[in-house]
């Protein structure tokens, strides 16, 4: 049973390209990543718990309803995960990926349910909980910036800055999604994490309703000593 829920689950499907069904690799390499996104979509609607399969939706529907700009939408996506599925290779605009995907999960949840209706979208937008996760961000910005920066020498379609991105989806969006896209950056880049900050973040996810998992899990961890052991998948 997966750790992770909603958008920040279909990013960590992107993480290992090798881990995908073959199925959906195989659509990747012939049609690209909006064709194979909507074969990831369709099983996660099909297998997985329905609280993840329902925030995936609920997921969709903050990002479709806010103002943010489009180039921070692919950002935030693309930069919490693997660049082999940022829509825009395949020349596909952001919102029309996103409305895309959620067609899809859609559809696939009223083939399980033909009476299914969609919740409405429940961003945290409480201001106290979008500055705890902004405070938590900052240790990390520069090694998230650094790492960000390096991986965009050779993308033939460079990202803007990520950091930025993530803290609009924060504060413009929903702070619990972009604290989930922000723990898949950091565990994609495996910046090091110290003892203090994970303990920190761990608790956050607690205040934001996070099971054990999409915190602790996989993060490059280190003591006061230097670097040791992150926790293996």
């Amino acid at each position: 049973m997966t750790r992770e829920t909603g958008l920040s689950w279909l990013s960590h499907q992107c993480e290992e390209l090798t881990d995908l069904p073959e199925l959906e690799l195989d659509r990747l390499i012939e049609q690209g990543p909006v064709s194979a996104m909507v074969l990831t979509v369709e099983r996660a609607a099909a297998e997985l718990d329905r609280s993840v399969s329902l925030q995936l939706g609920s997921d969709l529907r903050c990002l479709l309803e806010s103002s943010l700009p489009e180039e921070t939408i692919r950002t935030a996506w693309a930069g919490s995960t693997d660049y082999a599925f940022d829509p825009v290779k395949e020349g596909v605009a952001p919102r029309i990926w996103l409305k895309r995907i959620e067609s899809v999960w859609l559809a696939a949840e009223r083939r399980r349910d033909p009476n299914f209706v969609p919740p409405s979208a429940r961003p945290v937008t409480d201001e106290a909980l979008r500055a705890e996760v902004l405070r938590v961000m900052r240790p990390l910005a520069d090694g998230l910036t650094a790492a960000h920066t390096n991986t965009q020498v050779s993308n033939p379609s460079p990202l803007p800055p990520l950091l930025p991105a993530l803290q609009r989806v924060v504060t413009e969006a929903c702070a619990d999604l972009g604290y989930r896209l922000f723990l898949r950056a950091v565990k994609f880049y495996t910046l090091p994490v110290g003892e203090a900050l994970f303990t920190e973040m761990v608790a956050l996810g607690g205040r934001l309703g996070h099971p054990a998992g999409p915190v602790e899990d996989d993060h490059n961890r280190r003591d006061e000593q230097g670097p040791w052991s992150a926790a293996v998948r």
